[in-house]
């Protein structure tokens, strides 16, 4: 089944906890991507989260995930290591380059989050690398590749036949009103290709 992912962003909802508290009753997976966060504030933050949602996937800071007890982590590629591979029960790591993907594999990754696909705001001034990126790095290597970066709604089908397991959202879960009808207005995207 395609799968559908939560990146967060703290700063583009009213109530952040409640949102996570409502993507965890829905069932999408999180990972907790605060980069603005000194490792203080993300232990902090990381710990309330996983009250709410005890399978979160930290970000970025190991330490953070270890001292609270995340298991799951996912990381640029520069952060990779043998002890973090051997550290966590899952590994993730963000790729832009097929490259990349390929050496994240090669490290032990247990997925890759491939981007970006689409035009993003994040990304405003960095061209999007496209579907047929998103299909070439999915045929390549071996482990699940998730799509990221600008999806919607209205162009979530297209990634559907590329080969890639699901993809990663960012600002729409973060800043929709209810996080059950986005959910399903996804999947009727997806059911309709």
């Amino acid at each position: 089944m395609f799968k559908i992912i939560c990146v967060t962003n703290r700063l583009l909802c009213d109530n952040f906890l409640e949102c996570i508290e409502s993507l965890h009753k829905n069932k999408i997976p999180v990972i907790l991507r605060e980069k603005d966060l000194s490792l203080t504030a993300y232990t902090r933050l990381a710990a309330a989260v996983k009250e709410i949602c005890p399978d979160v996937i930290a970000h970025y800071y190991p330490k953070a995930a270890k001292d609270v007890g995340i298991d799951k982590i996912h990381l640029p590629l520069h952060l990779m290591t043998k002890d973090i591979r051997n550290e966590f029960s899952t590994v993730g790591i963000s790729v832009h380059s097929v490259d990349e993907a390929i050496e994240a594999q090669n490290m032990g990754a247990d997925y890759v989050t491939a981007g970006h696909i689409f035009r993003t705001d994040c990304k405003k001034d960095l061209k999007p690398r496209g579907i047929d990126f998103l299909k070439t790095v999915a045929k390549i290597i071996h482990i699940p590749v998730y799509a990221i970066g600008g999806i919607k709604p209205e162009n979530i089908s297209k990634i559907v036949n590329t080969g890639a397991k699901g993809c990663c959202i960012m600002s729409g879960f973060m800043k929709c009103d209810d996080i059950s009808k986005y959910t399903s207005s996804l999947y009727k995207y997806i059911s309709e290709k």
